[in-house]
């Protein structure tokens, strides 16, 4: 359903309540709009993210990585 902004105050709980039962709400202010849903929807959308710890854990393996320092000397630069 499509809400103005001004509507959308005045009945905020309506609302809510609409986006809980219904599915999105699109609020519009001038020619902006912003989409109202459920926590259950946004979870979908987002899906299921891998902790930080996760990510560390099965990382890319940078075992042939060549780490090592560039020990040439440093170019001359005139100040």
């Amino acid at each position: 359903m499509n809400w103005l902004i001004a509507d959308a105050k005045n009945k905020f709980s309506e609302l809510v309540t609409r986006a809980l039962s219904e599915g999105p709400q699109r609020v519009t202010r001038y020619k902006e709009a912003v989409i109202v849903i459920s926590e259950v929807e946004y979870h979908k959308l987002i899906g299921k993210g891998q902790s930080f710890k996760d990510f560390l854990a099965n990382g890319p393996d940078f075992e042939k990585l060549d780490l090592t320092r560039d020990r040439s000397t440093m170019r001359d630069v005139k100040l």
